[in-house]
């Protein structure tokens, strides 16, 4: 994503978006650190890290683009992919039950939840604009399925039978409770924004003026130290 937009942008390994971003956030407390990844990444080898990243509220806006499937290396199931859906790995349809990534936001401690489909430009737009002006830790769903990938083998049809599907089955409901914001198979998506609280972000909590910071050989001294700001 980094090479199609005019910011600094790293590339890390597989999984661990999150606890890069939150080193970068923690030294560079003024910098807006956003993460851009996919739902495997994201929530199977990287779920660990995101309800960590959650429980802390670290300020980091992430993004996570579900295509429902592992889009990019050969359309395996996921932990997003819905009952019953077609994917390489399971050609007779999935057994089981799939993460609800607003839900699982929510409950592990996000101050901002969206989603969106695709097709939802101009309210995707909107969203990034406030979890811009959002402390702490901000998630935002697109759903984007892989035309090749997931909706050939469900029978989904082309990119643009996919956007008129959105436009058919694509249900508002700001504020809704997230454990009923599920995705089935061909099935009404509940989209809209459904959490937006406030509560003290990581880093201004553990937050420590400069002249408290101790040196090395302080460190290895045994001072204690600590100071968790207001």
């Amino acid at each position: 994503m980094a090479g199609y937009l005019n910011l600094d942008g790293y590339h890390t390994p597989h999984g661990r978006a999150l606890p890069f971003a939150t080193g970068v956030k923690l030294a560079s407390p003024d910098m807006n650190v956003f993460v851009i990844s996919g739902d495997g990444d994201l929530f199977a080898i990287g779920g660990n890290h995101f309800i960590h990243a959650a429980r802390r509220n670290v300020d980091l806006k992430v993004i996570c683009v579900n295509n429902l499937n592992y889009g990019m290396t050969g359309g395996q199931m996921a932990p997003t992919t819905p009952i019953d859906a077609r994917t390489t790995t399971t050609p007779a349809g999935n057994l089981e039950t799939p993460f609800n990534l607003p839900f699982l936001a929510r409950a592990s401690g996000a101050v901002y939840v969206a989603r969106w489909t695709a097709l939802h430009v101009r309210q995707i737009k909107r969203s990034i604009q406030e979890m811009l002006d959002k402390r702490g830790f901000s998630f935002l769903e697109i759903i984007s399925p892989c035309t090749t990938g997931y909706c050939a083998l469900n029978k989904l049809g082309s990119g643009l039978d996919v956007m008129k599907f959105y436009h058919r089955h694509s249900v508002v409901k700001n504020n809704a409770d997230t454990a009923e914001a599920h995705i089935g198979l061909n099935a009404p998506i509940i989209v809209g924004k459904f959490v937006d609280i406030e509560r003290p972000a990581f880093e201004v909590r553990t937050r420590i003026p400069k002249d408290e910071i101790p040196t090395a050989q302080q460190i290895l001294r045994g001072v204690p130290w600590c100071n968790l700001g207001d």
